[in-house]
């Protein structure tokens, strides 16, 4: 078995446009989701209550409209509406300069939430439509890899800004931020327009919505994807307030997860480039997270070099779970959407995300921390169960499927009963 990882940008082309792109978008992204709350509170002059609803309130809107987004980059051609919200984005977070108000705040901040749902939801048709259908899971397993690169990069340079806590130095975090956003649409400019893709005209237009079986995939990796909050909301209180170890191993732990992610992300990806495969991978994604947190449990309370290892391990056994899970959803999405409305059906997808990304801080902190080492038990049932559940469902979305979406496979899939197809 070779140990190397995968080299960090795909081969010259479509995928390699993406992935610059991503990276230079990123970076802002990092400085953003880094300095954010200091700029909001100590620049603008906002209270907390006030920044957080406004974040809240940006997040539902953004979780609404993503489906629909990816309904227009269907109907009107996803390069130039990735595009167009790149650059509506870069215009919006210059905007923030201005802002002095709660109000203020507000307005900008939905109207972001469109543009990036916009750019979101156009995401996904641009791989479906640049990339060849074998190399779709691929390129978005470099673009994982391309987006912690991107926001580690970001988070450095947001700490220059953040040690200097002035004004002037939040201001020029912002402005670097949306020229992040502009430079991410040069960059997809030598991109070739990707045709509009239309279906029948007969019958709803947003079918993504309507389609049962893909929405309960989609809600239950929404919840899968909760696991993220463990490591960015969870592990820090419990290591800080539960555990022995030393809080720097926090940031250590951080570290870790994001390179590994960088280095092995495409790797990982092999074999869920088909149902079988990526439904198998969601299935182990959820016993390694389960694993994970029995880990984390057994380190509270221990003598501090025996919480370390276990905390190590468990954020080690971890990674590999979100390894797995995020390639299994990228195949099962891809895999059930039909060709005719890829961008709806990628954006209903990044809906479950967004609804795992608001439930994740109650639901993680009252059980890790509120309830202790049962609450960390709970979650290890939960996240196995969750997994489990992954390939019957994929199996019932591939019978129920659109049959634009080729039928072969969708046979191939029923009939092995969630086995590989070997043919």
């Amino acid at each position: 078995m070779r140990l190397l990882p995968e080299r960090l940008l795909p081969e010259p082309g479509a995928a390699r446009i993406l992935a610059v792109s991503t990276l230079v978008q990123t970076v802002g992204r990092g400085i953003w989701l880094t300095a954010s709350a200091l700029f909001l509170t100590r620049s603008v002059g906002l209270s907390v209550a006030q920044v957080g609803l406004g974040l809240t309130v940006t997040a539902l809107v953004s979780l609404v409209a993503s489906a629909p987004m990816g309904y227009l980059a269907d109907r009107f051609g996803p390069r130039g509406i990735q595009l167009l919200g790149l650059l509506a984005s870069a215009g919006l977070t210059a905007a923030l300069i201005a802002v002095r108000s709660f109000p203020q705040f507000l307005l900008v901040g939905v109207a972001t939430a469109l543009s990036d749902a916009a750019f979101r939801g156009a995401r996904g048709a641009m791989i479906a439509g640049a990339v060849p259908p074998d190399q779709r899971v691929r390129t978005r397993a470099y673009l994982r890899a391309t987006t912690n690169l991107g926001i580690s990069l970001g988070t450095v340079l947001a700490g220059v800004g953040l040690a200097a806590d002035t004004r002037t130095a939040y201001v020029t975090l912002i402005a670097v931020n949306a020229a992040s956003l502009a430079g991410a649409a040069l960059v997809l400019i030598p991109l070739a327009p990707i045709p509009p893709v239309r279906g029948s005209g007969n019958g709803p237009r947003l079918i993504a919505l309507r389609d049962r079986p893909f929405l309960a995939f989609t809600v239950l990796d929404g919840l899968m994807s909760m696991h993220f909050g463990l490591l960015n909301i969870a592990l820090p209180l419990w290591i800080a307030q539960h555990t022995h170890a030393p809080r720097w191993l926090i940031s250590v732990l951080l570290l870790v997860n994001t390179t590994v992610i960088v280095l092995f992300q495409v790797r990982a990806s092999r074999g869920t480039e088909e149902l079988t495969g990526a439904a198998h991978a969601a299935r182990r994604a959820g016993v390694a997270i389960g694993v994970a947190c029995l880990l984390y449990a057994a380190s509270g309370g221990v003598p501090t070099p025996v919480a370390v290892a276990l905390l190590v391990a468990g954020a080690l056994v971890h990674v590999i779970g979100e390894l797995w899970h995020s390639a299994a959803g990228w195949g099962i999405s891809f895999g059930l959407a039909p060709a005719h409305a890829q961008g709806q059906y990628q954006g209903a997808y990044g809906m479950g995300m967004q609804l795992g990304g608001m439930l994740a801080p109650v639901l993680v902190t009252t059980l890790a921390i509120g309830w202790g080492a049962p609450g960390w038990l709970v979650l290890a049932v939960l996240f196995t169960l969750l997994g489990a559940a992954q390939p019957r469902v994929v199996r019932w979305a591939a019978r129920h499927r659109p049959t634009s979406v080729g039928a072969q496979e969708a046979t191939l899939v029923v009939a092995s009963g969630g086995g590989r197809a070997t043919s």
